[in-house]
């Protein structure tokens, strides 16, 4: 006898992850596909998006394997962003996508299009974020300039959550709050595109018409059903951006929820009852209708620790766990900047770099892998203090991601901050939050039941007060290596441009 079910597939920066859940809220299987972005040059994140089509087929096929008595009822998709995928009239990529904030190659676009639309206020004001390397628009405008053909040719816009849902349904759309990180192409206020600023940065581009993420945006195709095993007819959701689906997975979407998104890069969400701005951070459309967003992103978190486990050998993580539990905190007098891709937020700075001070011989591997979960632990502090100050409210923390799943790097994070953190039973992530919507669009579901909190991370007073005296120098860290950082960053870009050219 088959059961009803609903499947939930998200594309993330390092892996792809897919569930099978009753609608009930029970997983019935889980599948991952592990990928890598390509970084051409400094600065540079792309990816095919035909990985995630591949991928996607994939995960699918494996969850129908798996769970044989299942009848999929509904489909939801998820993907990290903003992305920039640009296609012809037929959606054909033109292209490798080019990802989020982690991408910083629109500097010089992000400087003109802020002083040409009048300033970093009024394009906040209408918007809701001030430009920068997490906007779509830049980006969009860089291909004008350095891909000229490409820009030419290019008729529809699409990012991760969005191309599947054409490659299941053929239905163009872009949901409300992907839409709002498209700056400075969408108006906040409004909730719908304001052309005039998209014309001037995508003139050939026609713009999607936007959706919910969790309405019902098409239905999958005969086509699709026969790559993907999925029910020919059954209804596809708009889905959205991981993050946002990543809140939705732990019920972080009440006023005062914070969403902590352990990751290859680290995520905050705070729901907020009025739009709130920052020059520093985000203010976006939420995922569900008349909720609002203030947020932030760190471009690396995890990916420093899946650097330190290559550069020391490919360890076992477990090992490296253990060896950062035998350090103290404070990692034994180490503090690190958690630069090494750039920075997001608070600190807007793209040429930003990593910085491990206080090295001397007597320091361990298990000393390193302590202090780069610190650094991120000081990231998420500083960026909760800024959240606060431009208005933000945050009374419950909900933690989730892969990173989550263990308890030493939530405990520092607790303790680094001061803050309780709420752990629910799954922290499988996005693909959960996108099953969870296709199920309420067919039905009745509640996250309560499908994703309870099982138990609380609280900070330890003593460790608190011995973090709070490294985070004073974590903060004194950046601004006295900031331009020695410029300077190295400037030296890589010329450096990896003129290997290439060789």
């Amino acid at each position: 006898m088959s059961r009803a079910a609903v499947v939930g597939v998200d594309i993330g920066t390092s892996s792809s992850k897919g569930v099978l859940v009753g609608v009930e809220g029970d997983v019935i299987a889980t599948a991952t596909r592990e990928h890598r972005v390509e970084r051409p040059f400094p600065g540079h994140v792309e990816m095919e998006a035909e990985i995630w089509w591949s991928e996607f087929v994939g995960i699918v096929r494996e969850l129908l394997a798996n769970g044989r008595d299942a009848e999929v009822v509904s489909v939801g998709v998820s993907g990290m962003g903003p992305c920039v995928l640009v296609t012809d009239a037929d959606g054909t990529p033109l292209r490798p996508a080019i990802l989020y904030g982690i991408d910083t190659r629109a500097t010089d676009q992000i400087e003109r299009l802020t002083d040409e639309l009048g300033g970093a206020d009024a394009i906040r004001e209408r918007c809701g974020s001030s430009l920068s390397t997490q906007a779509v628009g830049p980006k969009l405008a860089w291909l004008t300039e350095n891909e000229p053909e490409v820009a030419a040719a290019a008729r529809r816009l699409f990012m991760p959550s969005s191309w599947l849902g054409f490659r299941l349904t053929g239905a163009y759309y872009l949901d409300h709050h992907s839409a709002s990180q498209c700056t400075p192409m969408h108006d906040a206020a409004a909730q719908d595109w304001y052309r005039p600023w998209a014309s001037l940065v995508a003139p050939s581009i026609e713009l999607p018409p936007l959706v919910w993420p969790g309405e019902i945006a098409g239905r999958v195709t005969a086509a699709a059903a026969a790559e993907t095993g999925l029910p020919v007819g059954a209804p596809v959701i708009a889905g959205t951006i991981d993050a946002w689906s990543e809140a939705l997975s732990v019920g972080a979407q009440n006023d005062g929820d914070l969403m902590l998104m352990y990751g290859t890069t680290m995520f905050l969400v705070n729901t907020v009852p009025e739009p709130v701005t920052s020059p520093t951070l985000w203010g976006t459309v939420g995922a569900l209708p008349g909720t609002h967003n203030l947020a932030g992103g760190m471009a690396t978190s995890g990916a420093i620790t899946a650097w330190l486990r290559d550069l020391f050998g490919s360890p076992g993580y477990p090992e490296l766990i253990a060896q950062a539990e035998a350090s103290a905190p404070g990692a034994n007098g180490i503090v690190m900047l958690p630069y090494f891709a750039g920075e997001r937020t608070p600190i807007p700075d793209p040429d930003a770099r990593g910085v491990i001070a206080g090295l001397t011989l007597s320091h361990t591997r298990g000393d390193l892998y302590r202090a780069a979960l610190e650094a991120t632990a000081f990231g998420v502090r500083h960026n909760i203090e800024v959240m606060e100050q431009a208005g933000g409210r945050i009374d419950r923390i909900v933690a989730v991601g892969g990173g989550a799943q263990g308890t030493l790097w939530t405990q520092i994070v607790s303790d680094v901050t001061g803050r309780r953190q709420a752990i629910p039973a799954l922290v499988v992530g996005a693909s959960l939050g996108a099953a969870f919507l296709a199920a309420a669009a067919v039905g009745p579901a509640d996250i309560g039941t499908w994703n309870p909190v099982v138990e609380e991370r609280e900070p330890r007073a003593e460790i608190v007060r011995q973090y709070d005296e490294l985070y004073a120098l974590y903060r004194e860290l950046y601004p006295a290596t900031e331009s020695v950082a410029h300077a190295l960053a400037a030296w890589q870009e010329r450096s990896a441009r003129e290997s290439v050219a060789v």
